[in-house]
């Protein structure tokens, strides 16, 4: 004979059942998104000095950063990592005490955390999460997009930075804000540069990274009228080491040179058009330091002297003879340099009382990295 098995019921899942469970769901994401909020790092440091912030890119994103790039990652700093410094590391150690970056934290949102607080509207906070001085928002990889974020303004930098300014307005009356971003916008139509220096998409890149620019000044002048902002141009990729092999012909990089000289000037313009704005011309200083091609295109670069037992040239390599990492990003000297002309381009344009950093200052800091 067969036995016989009763089956509990199986729960009817109606269209009322759905809902509740997704409505509980949605309600359990929401508890923890909002829950998961590192918060803001305050920032103890005297009211004295001035607030400094920056947007941009893997040229401004810390080597310290351990979160991003644990120790022993090839893909920032070099061998010689704990003694190769940024040039906001560099920016900390010799003028710290006149300009403040913020407290060296560990802050921020996962890219996916963020966007959802961002979509119900919770405070964001910098993204992605980095260890990094609180005011510097500079990301790897970051575009001209990521300044204001696109369409779902997933990397938006300058909102997120405004929304911490706002905790603190009084600090930032007297404020900078650095902006160095566009190269990865702009290496990346070097080719096209080369070929016609007013083709459409070299235009077009150079065009949107003016206007997402522009309007990160907008943003910023509405809530903070006080703060003072730094464009930085961009660098002349004919420049990089790994060009040097390219473009030797006299009318490919002449083309380079009027497609570069238009976008710059149309960077100075826009920071022309306001006393509280001011431009940093990144070729001209990089001439003024390591010369530039010939006018075939082969290289006829010079060498930087720091002290008397240090040449520093436009090469790649990890040690600090070579301006450029093996990672191609800035060597320690090409920073140590670059805070120093930035202290006395902050101290030209907006009357700011900084202590200029001297050459014995550079050699020393470099000796000593």
């Amino acid at each position: 004979m067969a036995m016989k098995i009763d089956l509990l019921p199986a729960k009817i899942w109606t269209p009322r059942r759905v809902l509740g469970a997704a409505l509980a769901l949605a309600a359990l994401v929401l508890a923890g998104l909002a829950f998961w909020d590192s918060g803001t790092p305050p920032d103890n440091s005297p009211r004295t000095s001035i607030a400094l912030a920056v947007l941009g890119d893997s040229g401004s994103h810390s080597y310290q950063d351990s979160l991003s790039f644990p120790p022993g990652s090839p893909d920032r700093g070099g061998a010689f990592r704990t003694r190769t410094f940024q040039w906001t590391e560099v920016l900390a150690r010799l003028r710290g005490n006149e300009l403040n970056l913020g407290p060296w934290v560990r802050w921020g949102q996962s890219n996916q955390v963020a966007w959802l607080r961002h979509a119900i509207g919770l405070h964001v906070g910098r993204t992605p999460r980095k260890e990094d001085y609180l005011y510097n928002f500079a990301v790897s990889g970051a575009t001209c997009q990521s300044l204001m974020g696109g369409r779902f303004r997933r990397y938006s930098q300058a909102p997120r930075l405004v929304a911490l300014m706002d905790h603190d307005p009084g600090r930032w009356r007297n404020g900078v804000v650095v902006i160095r971003i566009g190269n990865n916008d702009w290496s990346a139509v070097l080719d096209e540069q080369a070929r016609d220096p007013r083709a459409t998409t070299v235009r077009a890149a150079a065009t949107y990274c003016v206007q997402q620019i522009a309007a990160v000044i907008r943003l910023i002048h509405t809530a903070h009228p006080g703060t003072r902002i730094l464009v930085v141009g961009t660098d002349n990729g004919a420049n990089d080491p790994t060009a040097h092999e390219r473009y030797r012909s006299a009318g490919a990089l002449a083309n380079i040179h009027t497609a570069f000289d238009d976008f710059n000037a149309q960077l100075r313009e826009l920071a022309g058009s306001d006393a509280r704005v001011a431009f940093f011309d990144l070729d001209i200083w990089f001439r003024n330091h390591w010369g530039t091609r010939g006018p075939d295109g082969a290289p006829a670069f010079k060498a930087v002297p720091i002290g008397e037992n240090l040449q520093v040239t436009n090469t790649v390599g990890d040690e600090p003879s070579n301006a450029e990492l093996a990672d191609h990003h800035a060597g320690v000297v090409w920073n140590a340099l670059w805070a120093q002309s930035l202290v006395a381009r902050l101290s030209e344009a907006f009357g700011l009382p900084l202590t200029p950093i001297s050459d014995k200052e550079v050699e020393r800091f470099v000796t000593a990295s």
